[in-house]
């Protein structure tokens, strides 16, 4: 038989409106007390009925997930992350896949949010980087936490977790320096992105910093997938100024630009270096492996769920700003200039 709040009161030798308050993570309660219930809830295995929480009053245990991003990967790692903490914090998730283009965008939104009657927002690129949408849900009153490209918050409408991609791809742009390159290819995403704008600035960046003459030719405009990988590469090496490596936008892009530089002949590391962006499962499952940045994108959502959950009760113990820089990881692409 499903355990109740009420077994879980009667064995933890607390009232019922204690159990309440620890399973909605109330700063109020004791902490000898929330371990004494958290131990029964575990033990009896209590599964709180959320939905029924949410009807029951004012207060809502539900937030959304709203994204439009064909990126199958960074979708599942940020779902997983916004989970972890709903989990422990006794929240469900809403997860809403949408059109970022569609005429109809924000008054679907809007119905999602009074029918779901959710208490905030998790919003990633493109919906993020929006500062008129960002307002147009605030002005909703709910609450909204944004996962952002860069080092600086663009405005105070709502916290954010930043991510240096700046500072990652001018890591990645120097390890290529110090193998000897000079001649270094740029396949971007889309130009809409602001990750895109700050991955190119920090590519921009170590070339100045190491006395390297920006060739615009070098830089290909392109999409955040494998086949602007392949046309982006192709392009770069039918050129006349061939580069000796490639910095690609993401992962994705980087395993196209390798698959279109073997079906050309062309020996990876050796002849060629290609590196990648974001550590996503594409660096790994490819031949040879990709050097890429390590943006732990799980726990960047996980973060981002537990600022607006700690928004949401009015707790000001969190910072409105976080900042995360993705990690250089060097693999097998990438290799000395020949």
């Amino acid at each position: 038989m499903k355990a109740t709040i009420n077994d879980v009161a009667k064995l933890a030798g607390v009232s019922i409106k204690t159990v309440s308050r620890v399973m909605n993570n109330e700063p109020s309660v004791r902490q000898p007390t929330r371990e004494k219930v958290m131990a029964v809830v575990e033990e009896l295995n209590y599964q709180p009925n959320l939905a029924a929480r949410n009807l029951a009053g004012t207060k809502s245990f539900s937030i959304a997930f709203i994204y439009d991003n064909p990126n199958a990967y960074y979708v599942i790692d940020m779902q997983n992350g916004i989970l972890a903490a709903c989990k422990k914090q006794g929240f469900e998730l809403l997860i809403h896949p949408c059109d970022a283009k569609a005429d109809n965008l924000l008054a679907e939104i809007t119905k999602m949010v009074k029918h779901s009657r959710i208490a905030g927002l998790v919003l990633t690129p493109p919906f993020s980087e929006q500062p008129a949408f960002v307002q147009q849900m605030k002005d909703l009153d709910i609450e909204v936490v944004r996962i952002v490209s860069g080092d600086i918050a663009p405005d105070d409408i709502a916290p954010c977790i930043m991510v240096n991609d700046h500072a990652a791809a001018q890591s990645i742009t120097q390890h290529l320096v110090d193998l000897g390159h000079k001649k270094i290819g740029f396949i971007a995403g889309e130009a809409e992105h602001r990750s895109t704008v700050e991955r190119l600035r920090g590519y921009k960046q170590a070339l100045v910093d190491n006395a390297i003459t920006l060739d615009e030719s070098l830089i290909i405009n392109g999409e955040y997938s494998f086949e602007s990988g392949v046309k982006g590469a192709k392009e770069l090496l039918n050129g006349e100024e061939k580069p000796t490596a490639i910095f690609s936008c993401n992962d994705e892009i980087a395993a196209g630009a390798l698959f279109a530089s073997r079906l050309m002949g062309i020996s990876i590391p050796e002849q060629l270096s290609i590196t990648g962006f974001e550590n996503s499962p594409f660096s790994r499952q490819t031949w040879p492996t990709l050097t890429t940045a390590d943006q732990p994108n799980q726990q960047i959502a996980e973060d981002a769920a537990n600022l607006l959950i700690a928004c949401s009760r009015k707790q000001k113990n969190n910072p409105e700003t976080q900042q995360y820089t993705p990690q250089l990881v060097v693999r097998d692409s990438t290799g000395k200039a020949s």
